[in-house]
């Protein structure tokens, strides 16, 4: 293939790493696009993705770099999640692309145009994936949580709640064409691909977890969620969404709390107004400094603040109670350390896929006392409509 003059773009890329990858006999190549690392694109050429301890997935290496996820750590009595909860791998090799466009090779990682070179085909940048075949979540179970939870928060348990519900579904193309297709169509802050014997994690996630460069650590929950097509400054005039952030800004600030400098916690950014694939988000900043290892950092704030609620410890029994299915990777965390520094995206806007090609996605939002079950339902349905390309769900158009 001849390669072209243009900048190669992250998609015709990790096509050819993934064909370089069989070809050798290699582990897949991992991806992280959107806003890694001060780059557009980081791509890791091959990566030995095992299932690990998940309290340990984010230990530093003497290696380049460490990727992972670590799944949602509380179980409900509902069937097993279709990936392990932990993976963990190390490598030597990282390609970023440059603000210009370029490609940097670090480490052992091939010259990337010659990989495109000779794993690369005409029109890979083309190619367009089915979307998975989507069966219907179940309504009345969300409606039932809702419903609970509104009168737990009524009682004085809990002052809000972070409720998902989960969609089931089987792939209609290989996993990495449909991650590939989506990040194309509907492209998020902190997409990842991640892909072993295990199966395959396909991340879409708008929201930072943790990043830490050095001894400064920041976070940015999301709380307040509101469709495209709808004015943006609505977001900053909902009592609801409103509240709802600011609750998790202070479970945040209590969370680095335990591990920071004293004195060090601050709200950097309070209620900013961001675009996410087919929605509108409020978000906020979190940051502060601490000496701690990133296992320690870990610790201290997972399960992430935004997908729990307040008071965080109650909220997660009761979470329990009211979702039929554990989370899996759902409401976890993805992303990579390079040394000391790390960054992880909340595991929102993330399929799950198994090997024989079942899918599934965890959607949810945060229920408060403003909260009303049927406009928690469709918030659920807009953040999934991305999977499926916009409009109305695909099993109500059978």
């Amino acid at each position: 293939m001849r390669v072209p003059d243009r900048p190669l773009s992250p998609r015709s890329l990790l096509r050819a790493l993934h064909r370089r990858c069989r070809d050798l006999g290699l582990p897949p190549p991992a991806a992280f696009l959107g806003h890694w690392r001060d780059s557009a694109a980081v791509l890791v050429p091959s990566v030995a993705l095992d299932v690990a301890d998940p309290e340990h997935v984010f230990t530093g290496s003497d290696r380049l770099v460490v990727v992972g996820y670590r799944s949602f750590p509380d179980a409900a009595p509902g069937g097993a999640p279709v990936l392990p909860a932990a993976v963990r791998g190390v490598a030597d090799g990282v390609l970023t692309r440059c603000a210009d466009g370029r490609w940097s090779a670090h480490g052992d990682a091939p010259d990337p145009v010659e990989v495109v070179r000779r794993y690369g085909r005409p029109g890979d940048d083309d190619e367009v994936a089915p979307a998975p075949d989507w069966c219907a979540p179940d309504r009345d179970a969300h409606h039932a949580a809702v419903t609970d939870c509104l009168e737990a928060i009524r009682s004085g348990e809990i002052y809000q709640a972070c409720l998902s519900t989960r969609l089931h579904g089987r792939l209609r193309a290989g996993p990495l064409e449909t991650f590939l297709t989506v990040a194309r169509r509907a492209p998020a802050a902190r997409s990842a691909y991640l892909e072993g014997p295990w199966g395959a994690v396909l991340g879409f996630s708008p929201e930072e977890y943790l990043v830490r460069d050095g001894d400064r650590v920041r976070s940015s929950p999301i709380k307040g969620t509101l469709p495209a097509d709808r004015d943006p400054a609505e977001l900053r005039g909902s009592v609801k969404d409103v509240a709802e952030n600011i609750m998790i800004v202070d479970l945040v600030r209590n969370d680095l709390g335990r591990v920071a400098d004293t004195g060090s916690v601050t709200v950097t950014d309070l209620l900013a107004v961001r675009p996410a694939p087919g929605v509108h988000h409020l978000v906020s900043t979190v940051t502060a400094a601490t000496r701690v290892d990133n296992d320690a950092l870990v610790a201290a704030t997972f399960p992430p603040a935004s997908v729990t609620g307040t008071p965080k410890q109650r909220a997660r029994e009761l979470i329990r109670g009211w979702e039929p299915r554990s989370r899996g990777l759902h409401c976890g965390a993805y992303g990579l350390a390079v040394g000391d520094d790390l960054e992880l995206a909340v595991a929102i806007r993330t399929l799950e896929a198994a090997p024989d090609g079942r899918v599934e996605l965890g959607v949810g939002g945060g229920i408060t006392i403003d909260s009303c079950p049927d406009a928690e339902w469709a918030e659920c349905l807009h953040k999934a409509a991305f999977t499926w390309g916009g409009g109305p769900p695909p099993w109500e158009q059978r």
